[in-house]
């Protein structure tokens, strides 16, 4: 009984885990080992789930620290930033192109952030508000305006540089 209600509450949410695990994790076996110890600890957390918040917030806190806690403390985790997979090699015309390529691009720059930084950008992306974002990571609703802000200021350090490179 216990396993249907945790499967029927989080499956329909398991994209929240899959992004986090694709932000945090560079290579397949990471990504397999942190999704299971993912759904791990939601299964270990899930008695003590009140539902004092919506589901989609306890999932995102419980993924965001299992992925810090993950990526501190695994040996195997690379230092420096992998080249994404490449982009789908059929695409349907140069818009697709360029579409493809700036998404790449800001995965890339996600992905270059650091930990708690990808957190809180990763949420943003995802349109949850300043103050389920502040629940969800423990700060301040005005401390999490003021990184968003330099996070994307960041960002847009980043690819200012990177365009003028090219």
């Amino acid at each position: 009984m216990v396993k249907t209600e945790f499967l029927q509450l989080t499956m329909p949410h398991q994209g929240i885990i899959f992004k986090v695990v694709n932000i945090y994790a560079d290579h397949k076996e990471d990504k397999d080992d942190l999704l299971q110890e993912i759904w791990l600890q939601l299964w270990l957390a899930y008695p003590r789930f009140k539902a004092a918040s919506k589901i989609s917030t306890w999932m995102y806190q419980v993924a965001l620290n299992t992925a810090l806690t993950y990526t501190r403390n695994s040996a195997t985790r690379s230092k420096h930033l992998q080249h994404l997979a490449a982009a789908p090699a059929a695409v349907a015309d140069d818009d697709d192109k360029v579409k493809h390529e700036q998404e790449r691009l800001l995965w890339e720059m996600i992905r270059s952030l650091p930990n708690a930084e990808k957190a809180l950008i990763l949420l943003y992306i995802e349109g949850i508000g300043y103050r389920e974002i502040a629940e969800i990571t423990g700060e301040s609703e005005s401390n999490v305006g003021v990184k968003l802000n330099r996070i994307k200021q960041k960002m847009k350090s980043n690819l200012n540089t990177n365009t003028k490179k090219q």
